[in-house]
């Protein structure tokens, strides 16, 4: 069984703060990288995030904090990844320590716009690690709503059936349930995609067209595309790309 080692947080916002919350209740101990020294140093006087999810309280004793991206790169074996997708590349311009050997989770919920990429695709790629130590967290959860330990479920995918699974373990609890996949860059567009029919639902709703459009547009996508799931075909990259770019021509939104 794979062992996820010494986990650490790249990020310091909602999303990185409920995925904390999770792992650190299970491990009693988290490495967490945020870019600001005063906002770490406000963490470890109140007890809790000072910018997001401020209700959400840590034992800061089991947080070994640094604004130093090389030191938690060092120190720790699994990387939990969930800064905003714009400004990751930013981040990671600071980083000297290689990635190739370590277990990288993304949990961003975008593309690597610059270079067209996903989060999985661009650590492989820049960075060279194997596919096989690359996952990623997706699902239908908010922040606030892990938060208030309110039922959410995750999905971890990773092409190494073994570390997914570890992983899942470190996540799953009486309010968090998990599954896994080895369909890294289906759930990955899923992220993506979502935002993109929520604007397309709300244009609808804008325009007061019939209620069975988004459906209906919804399903003529997919029936051209394929089945869109997070366990759809290995054509799956060319179709997700293709919905990515989608335009309003009248009401038909497809």
């Amino acid at each position: 069984m794979f062992n996820c080692g010494k986990i650490a947080i790249v990020g310091g916002g909602s999303w990185a703060t409920a995925i904390a919350k999770i792992v650190v209740r299970h491990t009693h101990h988290i490495g967490w990288y945020m870019r600001r020294d005063d906002r770490i140093d406000d963490f470890k006087r109140l007890g809790h995030n000072p910018a997001y999810l401020m209700s959400v309280h840590f034992d800061v004793d089991e947080i070994y904090f640094s604004s130093d991206i090389n030191k938690i790169v060092e120190n720790y074996d699994t990387l939990v990844f969930v800064t905003p997708s714009p400004y990751l590349k930013s981040h990671l311009k600071k980083l000297k320590t290689r990635l190739h050997d370590k277990f990288v989770v993304t949990a961003i919920k975008g593309l690597i716009s610059e270079d067209n990429l996903l989060c999985s695709e661009f650590f492989h790629q820049v960075y060279d690690v194997p596919y096989a130590n690359i996952a990623c967290i997706g699902g239908p959860s908010h922040a606030e709503e892990v938060a208030l330990e309110r039922l959410s479920y995750l999905t971890v995918g990773c092409a190494d059936k073994e570390k997914a699974k570890a992983f899942t373990e470190i996540l799953s609890s009486d309010f968090i349930k998990t599954k896994t996949s080895q369909d890294v860059v289906g759930i990955e567009y899923s992220s993506v995609l979502k935002n993109v029919y929520a604007i397309a639902a709300g244009i609808c709703s804008g325009l007061k067209v019939w209620r069975q459009l988004p459906s209906c547009a919804y399903g003529q996508r997919c029936s051209r595309n394929g089945a869109f799931s997070f366990g759809c075909s290995s054509a799956r990259t060319k179709c997700l790309r293709q919905c990515l770019s989608w335009r309003l021509a009248g009401y038909w939104l497809f």
